[in-house]
């Protein structure tokens, strides 16, 4: 492809849309009370959590697993979030949105695939990406939940109802019983005393 031609065109068209998703403000957060996130923001962790999972399932394709996490909401681009009130009252067509945002794009074909696999739910893949969404709305409630939100914990059984595979309630529960800021503070504990060792005569 040369980069006037149509494809390469396209493909730029959908680079741009897809960036829309960093200014695209996820909306359960006005519900919760407290929080932003950006759609592209959950994309990122959903991928990132996705391929964890599939590293826990030999038999889930890593290649397919990923893709789906990085397309799961690119019809939002079009649509924007909606939240699970919204969704009593609107209805949107993210199908459409989806197949009209890779129209004319050189592998529209396989990306579409890969969007109905995921809608479907019912592969492998699709369930791990499924969980990973899930799971990185519960890890946002944890972290509103330490930092003072006593409403986020009311929300996680209905995040854990949604959860399909066994390794998702796995991760899922071990998420449940951790500080949000425990990564950082065992680290810059452990770091700490390491430094006072070492100018201890």
């Amino acid at each position: 492809m040369s980069a006037d031609s149509p494809g390469m065109t396209r493909l730029a068209m959908l680079i741009f849309e897809a960036a829309m998703l960093k200014r695209t403000e996820r909306t359960g957060y006005a519900f919760l009370g407290t929080g932003r996130e950006t759609t592209a923001a959950h994309s990122f962790s959903t991928a990132f959590i996705s391929m964890l999972l599939a590293r826990m399932v030999p038999e889930a394709d890593m290649e397919k697993t990923l893709l789906m996490a990085l397309l799961h909401d690119l019809p939002e681009a079009r649509t924007g979030d909606a939240n699970a009130v919204h969704k009593l009252y609107v209805d949107r067509d993210e199908m459409r949105a989806f197949r009209d945002a890779v129209d004319g794009c050189p592998y529209s074909t396989d990306l579409l695939e890969l969007y109905r696999e995921f809608d479907r739910g019912e592969s492998l893949e699709a369930r791990l990406v499924r969980d990973a969404d899930q799971i990185d709305m519960l890890v946002s409630l944890r972290e509103q939940a330490d930092c003072g939100n006593s409403n986020a914990d009311q929300w996680v059984p209905f995040v854990e109802d949604r959860l399909l595979t066994p390794e998702g309630r796995q991760l899922a529960e071990r998420i449940k019983r951790m500080h949000w800021a425990q990564w950082w503070m065992e680290s810059f504990s452990s770091n700490r005393d390491s430094r006072k060792k070492e100018i201890v005569p």
